[in-house]
């Protein structure tokens, strides 16, 4: 039923002005919304929408993630901007901090203003 809709990605914030500075001047997306109600941003085809909330409820897992062609070199580019990349005890991280999955895919996660985890990942 769904399956020719386009998705629309969510992901909350409690401070509109540094989530915009972040998602626009450090991830690189384009803003092209403000409603007053979240701030929505081209991620590459798909919308994305940061939603005001009074208070962000921070899930335990990714809640957004990227397919990047060259996780080092996208790592150095988000580390210059200011992006400080996470470790986790109990993942077996590379100096970079990529995880290497059974799959194959090497993973780097990061945390938005708010606290939300998101990743890159080179498959």
């Amino acid at each position: 039923m769904l399956e020719s809709a386009e998705l629309i990605a969510f992901v909350a914030t409690a401070d509109v002005p540094r989530a915009r500075a972040f998602y626009e001047d450090v991830v690189g997306l384009e803003l092209i919304g403000d409603d007053g109600f979240a701030l929505v941003f081209d991620a590459h085809g798909t919308t994305l929408r940061v939603t005001q909330v009074a208070e962000v409820a921070v899930a335990p897992y990714t809640t957004l993630g990227w397919l990047v062609p060259d996780v080092v070199t996208t790592i150095a580019a988000l580390a210059g901007r200011g992006v400080v990349f996470e470790r986790f005890d109990g993942i077996d991280q590379d100096e970079h901090g990529i995880w290497t999955a059974p799959g194959g895919g090497r993973i780097a996660w990061f945390k938005d203003p708010d606290g939300n985890t998101l990743s890159v990942t080179q498959q």
